[in-house]
């Protein structure tokens, strides 16, 4: 599974970070692209779950 954190938002006070993962389709079987923007701290929970 690839995964990456792409940048670093900052938006007023608050710190982001934009996560890409890539994920297989139940569907097709193809690979998708899930994006999510969250808080610096739970980038690595993100990756963990499935």
């Amino acid at each position: 599974m690839a995964k990456k954190s792409v940048a670093s938002i900052q938006t007023g006070s608050k710190r982001l970070t934009k996560a890409i993962r890539m994920v297989k389709s139940p569907k097709t079987g193809a690979y998708v692209f899930e994006e999510k923007i969250m808080n610096p701290e739970n980038v690595n929970d993100y990756f963990k779950a499935k």
